[in-house]
């Protein structure tokens, strides 16, 4: 989808395309690197757990359940999904799944074979005769890929026995949690009461008051902490955050079922933004996303199954009372994604380009294709710098799909900067050291991930 690169964008790819990758936040599993077992089989590595996949397929009429997809799926047959995925690659062209999945088959898997309905069978086969060899298993694929460093995403309960296994084994690479404490924040969560009396027994801390609910969360943070986490990561609709005067009295009637629900998790956004300039946690929001706006979907297969829409997002207002507080903080680093692109040079980039502890985070979900990152330099770079911004994640749960989405990044990068050079705004010695900078060193700045 970004063509045959030449010229310029070929050799400012060429300086970038085979630095280590730095995967700063994703939903890998951390069982994969502390078992280390063969992944099971295509489907369930490439078709079941990816939302894009599924998505697209059940927008044209595929059953979700044939695809092996929620309760409803389990004991599908393997090869069946396959067929079904294969049946339907022609809904993919255009999209960057399709390229992310291409990258896997061809270069990361090696298949000989294009995929087709004709010829599911054979790529089946193919990739299951390689995910049965050592040098298919994820520790081994996780080296080749040159990963120098991956960050899972973890509920603030976890006990984070995966992470303590990898480190504990002869292994070395490195792989990190990352705090995602909604559970615990968001009264609106339909398990928060189980949550937090989970919370209490975790940390003997006495959570009928609100001074012992916060001591609870710093110490669930310094878990984390010891455990190598070097951010925390929070999902939110309406970006909302407020100082509320009396937390205790709202803490209170949360107990019991009722207060404000946005109000209280508002200001526990800033108590966690705090706790960053403490403990020097970086802390992410990943905002304007409207979930599980399907019901039937829901009611059969749970959440988190494809049917996230993007809202639009009031981002000046929503972190006004936050930045006041910590936004001139020089020590504490707060990472913005947006599924809303009007807010790109309307907000984020003012923001980021103004306040110390901003960075603006890459497209994310529905924008990390080639046409949407275009759009993210073009709408960001004037305002905010490149230095303002923190580089390049995959947020990805299809470990294979890793290095895919790197390269595409690498390839959009060049492209950038080749037409910044044209242009004449710099010359190719700074372009270089801009596409290192995207490519790997503002990740492990942001993310305080540099040894």
């Amino acid at each position: 989808m970004t063509g045959q690169l030449t010229g310029t964008a070929a050799a400012l790819y060429d300086h970038i395309k085979d630095l280590p990758i730095v995967s700063p936040h994703g939903h890998c599993d951390p069982s994969w690197f502390a078992g280390d077992a063969a992944f099971s089989d295509p489907a369930a590595l490439l078709v079941i757990p990816d939302h894009y996949v599924f998505r697209m397929l059940y927008s044209q009429g595929v059953n979700m359940a044939d695809l092996g997809v929620g309760p409803e799926g389990q004991g599908a047959d393997p090869r069946a999904v396959f067929r079904l995925f294969a049946d339907h690659w022609h809904l993919f062209l255009g999209t960057p799944s399709r390229v992310w999945i291409e990258h896997v088959l061809y270069q990361t898997l090696g298949i000989g074979t294009a995929l087709s309905p004709d010829t599911a069978d054979a790529v089946f086969d193919q990739i299951a005769e390689r995910l049965a060899r050592a040098d298919h298993r994820p520790r081994a694929l996780f080296d080749r890929f040159n990963i120098e460093v991956l960050a899972t995403t973890d509920g603030a309960l976890d006990d984070l026995g995966a992470h303590v296994a990898i480190r504990d084994c002869d292994w070395q690479g490195r792989v990190l949690p990352t705090f995602r404490p909604d559970g615990v924040l968001d009264p609106g969560d339909p398990a928060f009461g189980s949550n937090i009396a989970q919370l209490e027994t975790d940390t003997g801390c006495d959570l009928s008051t609100y001074g012992g609910y916060l001591q609870a969360l710093r110490q669930r943070r310094a878990y984390f902490i010891s455990r190598g986490a070097t951010a925390t990561d929070h999902a939110i609709e309406e970006v909302h955050t407020e100082w509320l005067t009396d937390p205790e009295a709202q803490y209170q009637m949360i107990r019991k079922g009722g207060g404000n629900a946005q109000a209280f998790y508002g200001h526990m956004l800033i108590e966690m933004a705090q706790m960053s300039v403490e403990d020097g946690l970086t802390m992410q929001i990943h905002g304007g996303s409207r979930r599980n706006t399907n019901a039937l979907i829901m009611d059969r297969f749970g959440r988190d199954m494809g049917a996230d829409i993007p809202v639009a997002t009031d981002w000046v207002r929503g972190l006004e009372p936050l930045l006041r507080r910590v936004g001139n903080s020089t020590v504490f680093k707060l990472i913005l994604f947006t599924l809303d692109e009007t807010t790109y040079a309307r907000e984020l980039a003012p923001m980021a380009g103004h306040w110390p502890c901003l960075r603006i985070g890459p497209p994310w979900w529905f924008h990390d294709s080639p046409a949407g990152i275009a759009r993210y330099f073009d709408q960001v770079v004037e305002t905010a710098g490149y230095h303002n911004l923190a580089g390049f994640n995959d947020d990805t749960r299809a470990f294979l799909s890793i290095p895919a989405r790197h390269d595409l990044w690498r390839r959009c990068v060049a492209m950038h900067l080749s037409g910044q050079i044209d242009k004449g705004y710099f010359g190719r010695d700074d372009a270089e050291r801009i596409a290192q900078l995207l490519a790997t060193d503002l990740a492990r700045d942001a993310y305080g991930l540099a040894r």
